[in-house]
C-alpha cells in the first residue's frame, strides 16, 4: 500500500507519489525528466525531450474539439531541497518521506516538492485520462525554474505551437495569476587574504538556528528574519569592541528562499570570552524582541570548539565580510501603488559560502519594475566596487506584465462562478513565474497562472492540502472542457 492511496484525485495522487520517490532538486533532474519522458511514451504521446532536459508531451484532441486552440498545461520538474538542522536526508538519492495529517500531505523534515510537483501530478493524470473532453494539449515541464528559470529560458519556441497557457505554479486557491515579478540573481565574490592564528585563543562557532526561513517571494512580506543578515550583526557588535579574528562564514542553501541558519567560526584572547557571551546573550534578547511575531523560535549560540585553524581571515577581509553583511540590500524594497498589498521589489541575501580563496554572497532580487530591478542591482555593484569584491548577475528573467483582455481568464471566472457562486480573485504576484519569460518568448500567448493550497513552500514542513488539489483539478479539467 502507498502513503497516499486512497486519496483524491486518485491519478494525482498517484503520480505525485511516484515523483516524490525520484531526486530532483535543480541541477540533478535527468531522472525525473527520464521518468516524465517515458511516462509520456507509454501513453502512446508524442514526446520531446529537449537538451536543457524539458518535456513536452502532445495529446491530441478529445473527440469533438479537434478545431479548439491548442492549450498548453505547464508547471516545473525541479524542486527546492532543505531540511531541518537534525536531518539527515540526501537529497541526491533519499525519497521525499510523505506524510498525511488530516487535510495535508506533508514532509516535516524537509521540503515536499509539490512546488512544483502537483502541478506535474495535474499534467500527467490529464493526458492519461479517457473521459475529460479537452482540445489538443501541450505539457510543458520545465527544468531549474528554482535556479534561474533556465529550462524556460533554453526552450525552443519552434517546439512550440500553443496560444493559451495555464501555468500550475501557484500556491493560493480562489485566485488566478496574471502578472508577476521579474528577478535577477546576483553573485558577490570577497578575496580572501589570509593571516597565520594565534596558538593562545580559543576557536568558537556562532550560530544562527531556529529562523523559519521560506519563498523569498511568497513570505518576503511577513517579516521574518534572515540569517545571514543576523550573523553580520552579530559579527559587527562583537568586532565593535572585541578584536576578532574570523575563519569561516556560511549561511542559507539557496538564493530565493529566505535564510534559516548560520554559522561563523571566530578566535578572540581569552580575557575577551565573558565579555562576547554577554554581547551575544544581549543581541539574542534584541532579536527575540524585534521577531516575537514571526520568529520567536530564534536561537543564537556560542560555543568553544576543539577544531584548530592554520589561518584565518586577514583584519581586512574580516572588515569588509562584515560591511556586506551590514550594508547588502535586503527585505521589501517598494510597495506597489497600483495593486494593494502587492510588494513592487525586494532582495533576499540567500547563500553565503567561504571558499579556499574567497567568500561568496547570493541573493535574488525580485521586482515588477524593470528599472527597479535594475536599480537594486546597481546598489549591490556598487556596494562590490568600493568594497574591492567582483558582481556579477548570473541570471536575469522579465516580469510578466498584465494584460487588458484574456480569453483564457474570463472562461477561469466563468468557470469558477459557475462551481462556487462567487468570484474568482484575479491577483498578481511577487515571485518569478516562467509566465515572464514565456510572454518574451511568445508575445501573444494568453495566459494564466493557478494552483492549490500549499503552505510552507521551500521550507522544511511544506505541506499541501488535498482537499484544495481535488478542487482545483475539477476547476482545471471544467476548464479545459469549455474551450471548445
Amino acid at each position: 500500500m502507498t502513503i497516499l492511496e486512497g486519496l483524491k484525485p486518485q491519478r494525482v495522487m498517484y503520480y505525485f507519489e511516484e515523483m516524490s520517490k525520484i531526486p530532483r532538486c535543480s541541477y540533478d533532474e535527468q531522472r525525473i525528466s527520464d521518468y516524465l519522458s517515458n511516462v509520456g511514451k507509454a501513453l502512446g504521446l508524442e514526446v520531446i525531450q529537449d537538451k536543457a532536459l524539458n518535456i513536452i508531451i502532445r495529446k491530441p484532441a478529445y473527440k469533438g474539439y479537434e478545431n479548439s486552440p491548442t492549450v498548453i498545461l505547464q508547471g516545473h520538474m525541479d524542486m527546492v531541497g532543505e531540511k531541518t538542522d537534525s536531518s539527515n536526508h540526501d537529497f541526491s538519492k533519499d525519497p521525499i518521506k510523505l506524510e498525511v495529517e488530516g487535510d495535508y500531505i506533508i514532509a516535516k523534515e524537509t521540503t515536499l516538492g509539490a512546488d512544483n510537483g502537483i502541478a506535474v501530478a495535474m499534467a500527467l493524470a490529464i493526458l492519461e485520462s479517457k473521459d475529460i473532453p479537452h482540445p489538443p494539449l501541450e505539457v510543458l515541464i520545465t527544468s531549474n525554474e528554482e535556479s534561474g528559470m533556465t529550462g524556460a529560458a533554453a526552450l525552443d519556441p519552434e517546439n512550440i505551437t500553443g496560444k493559451i497557457l495555464i501555468n500550475i505554479d501557484s500556491e493560493e486557491e480562489g485566485k488566478i495569476l496574471v502578472s508577476c515579478a521579474g528577478g535577477e540573481r546576483n553573485l558577490i565574490t570577497i578575496p580572501v587574504e589570509w593571516n597565520e592564528t594565534l596558538d593562545d585563543e580559543d576557536i568558537y562557532e556562532i550560530v544562527v538556528s531556529g529562523l523559519k526561513g521560506g519563498h523569498s517571494g511568497m513570505e518576503i512580506d511577513k517579516g521574518r528574519g534572515n540569517s545571514n543578515k543576523i550573523m553580520g550583526r552579530v559579527l559587527e557588535r562583537l568586532n565593535r569592541s572585541i578584536d576578532i579574528n574570523l575563519y569561516h562564514i556560511e549561511g542559507g542553501s539557496k538564493s530565493n528562499a529566505i535564510p534559516r541558519y548560520a554559522k561563523a567560526v571566530i578566535s578572540m584572547e581569552k580575557a575577551n570570552i565573558e565579555k562576547a557571551n554577554l554581547s551575544i546573550k544581549e543581541i539574542e534578547k534584541e532579536l527575540r524582541f524585534e521577531l516575537l511575531s514571526v520568529d520567536k523560535d530564534i536561537e543564537l549560540s556560542f560555543t568553544k570548539t576543539k577544531d584548530k585553524k592554520d589561518r584565518a581571515f586577514s583584519k581586512e577581509t574580516t572588515k569588509k565580510i562584515i560591511s556586506f553583511l551590514m550594508l547588502f540590500p535586503n527585505g521589501v524594497y517598494t510597495m506597489s501603488m497600483d495593486i494593494e498589498g502587492l510588494v513592487e521589489s525586494s532582495n533576499n541575501l540567500g547563500v553565503v559560502k567561504t571558499t579556499d580563496d574567497s567568500v561568496t554572497m547570493e541573493s535574488a532580487i525580485r521586482s515588477s519594475v524593470g528599472s527597479l530591478k535594475t536599480y537594486i542591482a546597481d546598489q549591490i555593484r556598487l556596494l562590490a566596487e568600493n568594497l574591492g569584491a567582483e558582481w556579477e548577475s548570473t541570471s536575469s528573467y522579465p516580469a510578466w506584465e498584465y494584460s487588458r483582455e484574456s480569453y483564457i481568464r474570463d472562461i477561469f471566472k466563468d468557470v469558477y462562478k459557475e462551481i462556487y457562486n462567487k468570484d474568482i480573485n484575479i491577483d498578481a504576484i511577487h515571485a518569478g513565474l516562467e509566465c515572464g519569460l514565456f510572454k518574451e518568448k511568445f508575445v501573444n500567448m494568453d495566459m494564466v497562472s493557478f494552483g492549490p493550497n500549499i503552505y510552507g513552500v521551500h521550507a522544511p514542513g511544506e505541506k499541501l492540502s488535498i482537499s484544495s488539489t481535488e478542487r482545483s483539478y475539477n476547476l482545471l479539467s471544467k476548464v479545459l472542457e469549455k474551450i471548445h
